[in-house]
């Protein structure tokens, strides 16, 4: 019986590539901290990760029109990046910059945590299938 790593890992693939994503996002708020007219952006965490499973559930049937292609059968939707939303500042910039180093920060040090979190949920997967391939040898 074959592995199926999308049942066996279940939600934490698509959270571990949207926390990721995410991180990048932040970071590019604070680097753009002193950039006049900068808007910060942010992913919404639960509406991404409900895109990723919804897309990930759906399967495309193929064609094979060349006998130099790959054997037709199904493929997966490649999830795509979540839209950024503005975020709206507490305390709005003269020079219209929206970011507001404090916040990106502690949104920064929330997702790095739960980026780690979700690592440690995607070890004991697989070492969770690790004992059962080797009989817990």
């Amino acid at each position: 019986m074959p592995i199926d790593f999308q049942t066996a890992l279940g939600v934490h693939e698509q959270a571990l590539y949207t926390r990721a994503r995410r991180t990048e996002v932040l970071g590019a708020n604070m680097a753009n901290t002193d950039t006049p007219g900068y808007k910060a952006r942010d992913i919404d965490f639960r509406q991404a990760l409900a895109q990723a499973q919804g897309a990930s559930s759906r399967q495309l049937s193929t064609t094979q029109t060349s006998s130099g292609h790959i054997a037709a059968g199904t493929a997966t939707v490649a999830t795509g990046d979540a839209a950024l939303k503005y975020r709206n500042p507490h305390q709005p910039s003269e020079d219209g910059n929206t970011v507001e180093l404090h916040v990106e920060q502690a949104n920064f040090a929330d997702n790095a945590v739960r980026y780690q979190a979700t690592l440690t949920f995607l070890g004991g997967k697989f070492s969770g299938i690790k004992t059962a391939l080797t009989g817990g040898r």
